[in-house]
Order: C-alpha cells, then sequence, then structure tokens
C-alpha cells in the first residue's frame, strides 16, 4: 500500500483491482474489488470516500442539518454489504441489507430486474425503511444500473427516499447512471 499511498482513489482502486475475463461468463469482464478490500489502508480511503455522498447533492447536506445526508445506508448483497457496513460505522448510522430472493426471514416486498447476464430479484424485509427516512445505497459496481434500479424501487416502496448512490467503479459505457437518474451517483472511479 505504501507506494500508492498517495494516489488519488480512482487510481488507488484502478492501481489494486483485477480485471477477470469471461466472469461469471463469456464476455463479461468481471472487476474484483476483494484486492482492495484486503488492503486496510485501500479498504480506508474507499470507506472515506463512499462516505462522503452529501456533497453529490446539495439537498441531502441541507437536510441534515450538518450531519451526514442520510440516516441509514443500504446495502446490495454481496459486495454492497461489506462497502455499506463500514460505510454506516464510519457516519455513525444503521445498515440495512438489499438481499437476493428467500434469504430474509420475515415479510418483504420484492423486485426483479435485469442484469448484462441475466435476471433476478431482489427484497426488502418490509420493516427495515422507514417512511421519509433518508437512505444512502451502496453498491460495488454500477453498471447497466438494474440492481441499484431494483434496490431504489424496493427502497422507494417503503416510503423511504434515496439521498444518492454510492459506488466504487461505475462502467459509464453500459448507461447505468441514465438508468436510475434523477438519483445523484457517487462513483469513486468511473471507467
Amino acid at each position: 500500500m505504501s507506494e500508492v499511498a498517495d494516489l488519488p482513489v480512482d487510481e488507488l482502486i484502478a492501481s489494486i483491482a483485477v480485471d477477470v475475463p469471461d466472469f461469471p461468463e463469456p464476455g463479461v469482464v468481471f472487476r474484483d474489488l476483494t484486492p482492495v478490500f484486503a488492503d486496510a489502508g485501500a479498504f480506508r480511503r474507499v470507506v472515506d470516500a463512499l462516505t462522503e455522498p452529501a456533497d453529490v447533492d446539495p439537498r441531502a447536506a441541507a437536510l441534515s442539518g450538518g450531519g451526514p445526508g442520510f440516516d441509514v445506508v443500504a446495502g446490495v448483497e454481496a459486495r454492497g454489504f461489506l462497502l455499506a457496513a463500514a460505510v454506516a460505522l464510519d457516519a455513525g448510522t444503521g445498515v440495512v441489507p438489499v438481499r437476493k430472493a428467500g434469504k430474509l426471514p420475515r415479510e418483504t416486498v420484492s423486485a426483479e430486474y435485469a442484469l448484462e447476464y441475466g435476471t433476478a430479484t431482489l427484497e426488502l424485509h418490509t420493516d427495515s425503511i422507514r417512511p421519509g427516512q433518508r437512505v444512502l445505497l451502496v453498491d460495488d459496481v454500477l453498471a447497466t444500473g438494474g440492481t441499484l434500479q431494483a434496490a431504489i424501487a424496493l427502497i422507494e416502496q417503503l416510503g423511504g427516499v434515496v439521498t444518492a448512490v454510492a459506488v466504487v467503479i461505475e462502467l459509464a459505457a453500459l448507461g447505468g447512471r441514465q438508468r436510475i437518474a434523477p438519483h445523484p451517483v457517487h462513483a469513486l472511479w468511473t471507467t
């Protein structure tokens, strides 16, 4: 970490993340962030940078009264869980898991969505978000936007307000940002 400690966060991530071709299927290049998570200094910088989304949307900062522009952090399964938990601890808020279908034990709401290589369903406990609660939605990658669009729909169905979406990597060519507009996106590395 010492040789990359002074790099801007996007260059830091790019220097440590590993591209895995043809995973999970041919033609897909998977951006593996686990080396970034395993490096304590890099992970700290990523978490600090993801915790800044009140700066993305001035409305969120104004609503927060000087605290973070969110009341709770929602993380999308599975790598989003790692990030959301760390961001919530850093910001002093709680964390809510957005899970794949069949993983939550109580009453849920669900949304089906298309991935760049298939379809899936996400769920939230019906009592996980309170009406009017400000939510920072966190995931590792914004690609086509289908996963985050489904997560936003679930949060809003429960009456939550998504103040920002924070991701480590945005694959800009896949148009995910436009798909989840008008929600502000805070991407640490856009490629």
